[in-house]
């Protein structure tokens, strides 16, 4: 197998984005959405800024640090299309006999009878995200965080689990249908 000397991986940055990188490793872009920090250490892994972009290069690569290298290349480019186009998850509830209803408390989202439940289910909203309720069934989770929209979007469909029941028979809850 050959050995690689050097691997240098770019993330371009447009021209209506700002890319900042400070001594201690902490990334900021800013965008017409608005502004995502994060900070990338690695002993191994270096991370530059180039006229165009940012450059994340590794010397001496083993693949564990070439892995951690397109990892932090994955997290940029998300960051970067998050504070220019956002990310949107929409699910939907899907029900058969008692009539769920969803609501917004705050940070919390709130299913009413569930099953004919008595008690409702929770679900935390993180910061930094949007939730909309439409035509009382369809749930859209927004946010420029995808980590952040995509664990909202986890916890509103992991409240509605089903227990104690046949999921094959009991299919009612809220499911994802798609990301933008």
């Amino acid at each position: 197998m050959v050995k690689l000397d050097r691997i240098e991986k770019t993330v371009t940055i447009p021209e209506d984005v700002n890319a900042s990188l400070s001594e201690d490793g902490v990334v900021t872009i800013t965008g017409p959405k608005g502004t995502l920090t994060r900070q990338f250490l690695s002993p191994v892994v270096n991370l530059l800024q180039d006229g165009s972009g940012l450059l994340v290069r590794v010397d001496m690569p083993r693949r564990k640090q070439v892995a951690l290298a397109g990892t932090w290349v994955a997290h940029l480019n998300n960051m970067v299309r998050g504070v220019t186009q956002g990310f949107t998850y929409n699910l939907k509830a899907f029900y058969s006999h008692f009539p769920m209803t969803l609501a917004q408390k705050g940070n919390q989202f709130v299913v009413n009878n569930y099953f004919g439940e008595r008690v409702p289910r929770t679900a935390v909203i993180l910061d930094g995200v949007t939730v909309k309720i439409s035509k009382k069934v369809e749930v859209t989770v927004s946010g420029i965080d995808k980590e952040k929209v995509g664990q909202t979007a986890a916890n509103i469909e992991r409240c509605t689990t089903v227990k104690n029941r046949d999921r094959r028979v009991f299919q009612d809850g809220i499911y994802l249908l798609n990301k933008e």
